[in-house]
């Protein structure tokens, strides 16, 4: 009989439906689990970070001795520790998703291939009993009802696999579009793995500055305050005669070629926003830098701290004020052009992530923050320029930065950043 024939195919089809999806569901169920626990963990993670930053800013802001210097760094390794488990975390749980998304994807792909090959077998027995005549199928039946009834699963059969096929079409379209998420998660995978490095970098960084300190003071506070004393004289040494000679250029600055002000024309270049110092002296709108003062704006940021891009544009030079010994300034700096006439400089970073002439995007990670060059505890020091008035030399006329390139400037060239930035 062709209807038992046809209850035979409809049970093979709905095995060969759910058959593929029983082993898989349960290993999805165990990712899903996996994945959830990461996030958990991942949140715990976050959670001790940000408990390290308020140690860090508490500590940073006592009293300059060696001692909370050292507590510090101490505080900072175990903070970059932390991080480097966390990314550590995200990779893993990355990695989960990936694994999940292609166990749902090659699932249904194995069930559609299931779905056409019995479907197919189905249309081929279906053209087989076609052969036989109306008169022969009445023939071979005990009556009309029969026939009918037959030709009738035959119909209702045919409907109901036009509509599971219809309808593992469009779960597979869905899945389709994970394909792209996957492809989204390799990419972050590959970011992921990029930031452990450089979290590692930083912790390399972090020890050996620590293992410098404690030779250079022998471990004695007086050493460190002597030290200390004498930097800061080097750093108001420095100061000073750089503004004595950007005082003395006069580089023509077109007062058009640059936006006077506006809120949101760039963004901020942390993820966290907490000033330390503002820029010099405040005049109006176009407040800018004319005197030895501050000539940008600070950011509490401690070490490795993912610094950004504040614009898109083009990265005009890079460098390390801490090449040549004495040279207390901006350490480790990013200078970048954008394209509405103004430049910014990232200074005192631990890391940096671009190189000369590479094109950056808004809130592309150029760097990371740190303690480089002058500063008495890690931070991001933010200088905005007017393009026209800023390029880097090396500077030459320096006692102790004469051989190290740094950007110069018109004083004119020095513009407030607040002026720019998103408002608090």
């Amino acid at each position: 009989m062709l209807f038992k024939k046809l209850t035979i195919i409809i049970l093979v089809l709905f095995l060969a439906f759910n058959a593929t999806g029983i082993s898989f569901a349960q290993s999805v169920d165990e990712i899903k689990q996996n994945i959830d626990s990461h996030n958990q963990k991942i949140k715990q993670l976050e959670e001790e970070i940000k408990a390290y930053e308020k140690q860090i800013d508490t500590v940073s802001g006592q009293a300059q001795t060696l001692q909370s210097a050292i507590k510090v760094l101490d505080i900072n390794q175990k903070k970059v520790s932390t991080e480097i488990n966390k990314t550590e975390t995200s990779i893993q749980k990355t990695n989960l998703t990936i694994q999940n998304l292609g166990g749902e994807i090659g699932d249904i792909e194995e069930k559609i291939t299931s779905n056409t090959e019995a479907i197919a077998k189905i249309i081929n027995d279906i053209r087989q009993s076609d052969e036989q005549s109306l008169i022969e199928s009445f023939l071979t039946n005990k009556s009309l009802a029969d026939v009918f009834d037959e030709y009738e699963s035959i119909s209702q059969f045919q409907q109901k696999v036009r509509d599971q096929s219809k309808e593992l079409t469009t779960y597979k379209e869905e899945l389709s579009n994970k394909k792209v998420a996957t492809e989204g998660e390799k990419k972050k995978l590959v970011s992921l793995k990029s930031e452990l490095g450089d979290q590692n970098q930083i912790l390399v960084i972090n020890k050996k500055e620590k293992s410098t300190l404690l030779s250079t003071t022998k471990n004695k506070e007086t050493e460190y305050k002597k030290i200390l004393t004498e930097r800061q004289a080097e750093k108001d040494r420095f100061e000073k005669e750089l503004f004595q000679f950007e005082s003395q250029l006069k580089i023509a600055i077109d007062p058009n070629s640059f936006p006077s002000s506006g809120k949101g024309i760039f963004s901020w270049p942390l993820d966290n926003i907490f000033i330390t110092q503002y820029f010099g002296k405040t005049i109006a709108a176009k407040t800018l830098y004319s005197s030895g003062t501050h000539n940008g704006i600070d950011f509490r940021a401690s070490r490795g701290t993912p610094v950004k891009a504040v614009l898109s544009g083009v990265v005009q030079g890079i460098g390390n004020t801490d090449q040549q010994k004495g040279c207390y300034s901006y350490g480790k700096w990013v200078l970048i052009k954008h394209s509405n006439g103004l430049s910014s400089l990232y200074g005192h970073l631990d890391l940096i992530k671009v190189s000369p002439g590479q094109s950056v995007a808004t809130g592309e990670v150029i760097g990371y923050s740190g303690q480089t060059g002058y500063a008495t505890g890690p931070h991001l020091h933010l200088t905005i320029y007017a393009s026209q008035g800023v390029e880097i030399q090396k500077y030459s006329s320096s006692t102790n930065c004469k051989n190290v390139s740094i950007p110069v400037s018109d004083i004119n060239a020095y513009l407030n950043p607040i002026l720019y930035l998103p408002a608090l």
